[in-house]
């Protein structure tokens, strides 16, 4: 790594992919790349599963993701670009750059539409493109679409339309003169360092690429979904390909606080400013000049996600902590967006509690019981019993507090687990870690608990064998 990192963030990096190995096994996922930036370099990538289920090829960090609606901070960056550069202004009307829109439509300025303000139609009358049942729409179905008048007056609430942000694609058109992709890859794409990365697909054949993943239902298995197409007309909403590396390093320039970016920070700030919030939501969340934001904890963050047939993706940028994260998942149910706010709570865990003190190191490991898994994750001064299954992994975690060699009293727990108890190691002759002890509770290696339940099911095996035989005896 090219950047020193603090002693906290290598703890949390160490502990990221323990965490997301098991959630691929429990969720049986395809496959997962992540990648966190520090300071707008990439210091950390992993990658997890499979890039192609049809033929088992490993999926690896440089397999590009169809990211979706991550193209939306793209397009509204290269609109602020052309702001700064005096060809635009924000409370232009659209109309003055694409005709053929509905009065109402071309009145909508570059603002409401920019922020999902304008009220205009989400997917036109038939969305069958993005189930893959027909290509996506040139530029003269999206006219034909944006002929109609909005849905709702604008400036009434927060309304998402991929019809306004195909829209901006034709402004940007318009202004530049040249095609959406090949201004956009120039002027926004190489502006901002990113080589591994296209407006539109299909993506080169040289080039790995992730296939996407149906779910698991109806049929009981996954099966591959094409994701390759243009995306025509809809570039600008939801056309790019990307690397979970290269949506960490574009959008950790997008913080206000970068040094290095396409835009000033007068234009940062303005694009992650929270412009509408979403009352319906059960997450507390916002949406700015093409960025989401909220908080996971007291952490806030901004960025975007995307779904596309066949993947689903999420980047968060930690302002003032000089973090972004990006995951991307390549199957129709991908837990990016959950993964990702976990992911921050294990950043967020670290920053707060410290990494790890020579008195704490030595408590780690996975350790399984009937019931399932826990990780021991040690902190500055105490070791956390983090849940590997969950979402949060340490929601409500049980404390440990290290009181000597492989000895310890569980400081905090919940009213129903061995608050005030013991919690030991135990070792084997050669020294290695045999057992782990929670009050009364005995947790062993995986490979312990797999031998015990193995013969478990023969003992059960034995004895429906027995009841057949008496039952079939005179």
């Amino acid at each position: 790594m090219a950047t020193t990192l603090p002693a906290w963030l290598t703890a949390a990096l160490d502990y990221l992919p323990q965490w997301l190995a098991f959630q691929m096994r429990v969720s049986e996922q395809p496959g997962c790349v992540v990648a966190v930036a520090h300071k707008g370099e990439v210091v950390w990538e992993r990658a997890f599963g499979s890039a192609d289920l049809s033929t088992q090829r490993p999926l690896t960090p440089r397999h590009r993701f169809r990211v979706a609606s991550h193209s939306k901070s793209f397009t509204a960056a290269g609109i602020l670009r052309l702001r700064e550069a005096g060809k635009l202004g924000l409370d232009d009307p659209v109309g003055r750059y694409v005709e053929g829109l509905h009065p109402a439509v071309a009145e909508a300025r570059l603002m409401q539409v920019l922020c999902h303000g304008a009220g205009l139609v989400r997917d036109g009358s038939d969305s069958g493109h993005w189930m893959n049942r027909r290509p996506f729409p040139d530029r003269k179905a999206l006219l034909a679409g944006l002929a109609m008048p909005p849905v709702i007056e604008g400036s009434t609430r927060l309304k998402y339309s991929n019809h306004g942000y195909a829209l901006l694609g034709l402004v940007i058109e318009a202004v530049t003169g040249e095609p959406y992709r090949d201004w956009m890859r120039r002027e926004v794409i190489q502006a901002a360092g990113l080589k591994e990365t296209e407006p539109d697909g299909p993506p080169a054949k040289s080039v790995p690429f992730a296939r996407g993943h149906s779910g698991k239902l109806p049929l009981g298995e996954r099966v591959v979904v094409p994701n390759e197409s243009e995306t025509k007309s809809f570039a600008a909403a939801g056309g790019v390909v990307a690397t979970a590396a290269d949506l960490a390093r574009f959008f950790a320039s997008l913080d206000p606080a970068a040094k290095t970016s396409l835009l000033s920070p007068a234009s940062r700030r303005e694009m992650v400013h929270a412009q509408w919030r979403d009352p319906y939501s059960s997450l507390e969340w916002h949406y700015g000049l093409g960025t989401l934001s909220g908080k996971v904890g007291d952490w806030e963050w901004f960025g975007h996600s995307g779904s596309f047939p066949g993947t689903i993706s999420c980047t968060l940028v930690l302002p003032g902590r000089d973090l972004c994260l990006s995951i991307a998942t390549n199957a129709v149910d991908g837990l990016a967006n959950l993964w990702a706010g976990g992911a921050v709570q294990i950043l967020r865990a670290f920053a707060t509690e410290g990494a790890p003190s020579k008195k704490t190191q030595p408590w780690g490991g996975r350790w399984w019981g009937l019931w399932g898994a826990v990780d021991l994750v040690a902190m500055k001064d105490h070791v956390k019993v983090a849940g590997p299954a969950q979402v949060n992994p340490f929601l409500n975690a049980t404390e440990i507090a290290v009181t000597g060699k492989d000895k310890g009293r569980i400081r905090l727990a919940g009213a129903f687990q061995s608050h005030g108890e013991e919690a030991r190691l135990v070792r084997g002759t050669d020294g290695t870690l045999r057992e782990l002890w929670l009050g009364g509770i005995q947790l062993v290696t995986e490979a312990s608990l797999t031998k015990e339940l193995k013969r478990q099911s023969k003992k059960t095996q034995a004895a429906k064998q027995t009841v057949k035989r008496r039952a079939g005896s005179p």
